[in-house]
């Protein structure tokens, strides 16, 4: 390169364009097979409605039921419902202009935006993973007094999670922990000659939204203390610096056996921002840890990738998408997942999901309730259905379509399972015909 100013000259030799990229290779069997597999869960509500007489081989002789599509992932954003710059809708509609096929809103210590974030995802065809990026702290046990924040992120089935309401405790506890963890640090930079405004902080998160960071280093940026978001963080902001405070984090094993226990797949988010990602890796796969982030937007990084590998775990990743923009934001679905890689997440996460989805509907026919049956029903990839005795069977089986393969829902349990389902909804159907004619 040449020096400050100066302009390179332009080549007078007529130069052979090269074509980037170079030549397309073809998949591998494996990569076919694995393509199959990963396209026919993206696309399950149209598989699960098509012709098999439209079935096709490919040059493997692998069956196909649709066309070939590119397949895009974001397993890694937020929303306004934590520290995002959009709305949950909005987050969708991005993603969906980018397209992403598959998308998981994990907003810290929240799933509040998921129910907005499906609503918009039948309009565009996108499929959501229900997450939550939990926060954590992780203690050493070889380093006596040494601890340091983690982030576990946690994927569930269409139905979200089991015990639903154990983890919402959990995560409405952290969140009480960030409100005063954020008036800590307020009062930090205030002793540090930084004033910001507590109602500012507050504005900027949303109504019902934990403060985070960002919504401190946004109120700092308001008030003139900075020149920019990175500057907020790198000055003041970042992990034990001069405003830095904690709040009420459980524990990394804690939370992530509690993911286990509602039926989540737990991976290791961001292990480049941690200081001992070895040691926090190999404590937490023993209590249960799926996978770790390796991918990010400009690619593998080999060093976490390693140390995947040496714990047997699954490497994932995502563009931890906030909305903020600038030079230093990654788009919604421009980190480069393999087909492979998200291949071999689907064959730990969906027997997880199909254990969770199973025992949520046996609580159902155990305890029905019209709250929790509207909760099931509205997880389907359908508009308003109506209940009735005659509809009742169908109806689930709309809804076990949305949720489940053809093969997991020819399962003994849940062929057993659906007529129990359809029974349960027909004396409900019965009573509320009972209750009106009383009122009436």
């Amino acid at each position: 390169m040449g020096g400050d100013g100066e302009i390179p000259r332009k080549s007078t030799a007529k130069k052979k364009k090269k074509k980037r990229g170079g030549a397309k290779r073809k998949m591998t069997h494996e990569q076919t097979l694995a393509y199959k597999a990963v396209s026919e869960w993206v696309f399950s509500d149209r598989s699960n409605s098509i012709n098999f007489v439209d079935a096709f081989l490919d040059d493997f002789g692998v069956q196909w039921y649709h066309a070939k599509e590119k397949l895009l992932f974001e397993f890694h954003s937020h929303s306004t419902c934590s520290d995002g710059f959009f709305s949950p809708a909005k987050v969708i509609e991005r993603a969906h202009h980018k397209g992403v096929k598959v998308l998981a809103l994990t907003d810290h210590d929240t799933m509040a935006g998921i129910p907005e974030a499906m609503e918009a995802a039948r309009r565009y065809g996108i499929k959501i993973i229900p997450g939550v990026e939990i926060s954590a702290i992780f203690y050493s046990r070889e380093e006596l007094g040494f601890e340091e924040p983690v982030h576990i992120l946690a994927y569930y089935s269409s139905l979200g999670p089991m015990n639903s309401s154990e983890l919402d405790v959990f995560l409405k506890n952290i969140r009480e922990g960030r409100f005063l963890r954020a008036k800590n640090i307020v009062s930090k930079l205030s002793k540090l000659k930084l004033p910001i405004k507590w109602e500012n902080v507050a504005r900027i998160a949303g109504k019902g939204v934990a403060p985070g960071r960002l919504h401190i280093a946004r109120a700092m940026l308001e008030a003139g203390h900075v020149e920019n978001l990175k500057q907020a963080f790198s000055r003041y902001l970042y992990d034990d610096g001069p405003a830095y405070s904690r709040g009420s984090e459980p524990t990394a094993e804690e939370t992530v056996k509690l993911i286990l226990e509602t039926g989540g797949v737990a991976i290791l988010a961001h292990p480049w921002a941690l200081k001992s990602p070895s040691s926090v890796i190999r404590k937490l796969k023993e209590v249960g840890l799926h996978g770790v982030e390796v991918y990010r937007s400009d690619g593998k990084l080999s060093v976490y990738s390693d140390l995947a590998d040496g714990q047997s775990l699954l490497k994932l990743g995502g563009s931890d998408y906030h909305g903020r923009g600038g030079t230093h934001e990654s788009e919604l679905g421009s980190t480069c997942l393999p087909l492979l890689v998200v291949h071999e997440f689907l064959k730990v996460a969906k027997p997880i999901w199909c254990r969770a989805i199973l025992n949520i509907l046996r609580s159902y026919v155990e305890d029905p309730s019209n709250p929790e049956l509207q909760r099931i029903i509205k997880q389907a990839n359908t508009k308003s259905l109506v209940i009735s005795s005659s509809c009742s069977s169908e109806l689930m089986n709309h809804c076990l379509s949305s949720w489940l393969s053809r093969e997991e829902q020819e399962s003994v349990e849940f062929e057993a399972l659906k007529s129990d389902l359809s029974r349960v909804l027909m004396a409900q159907h019965q009573r509320e015909l009972e209750a009106s004619e009383c009122q009436g």
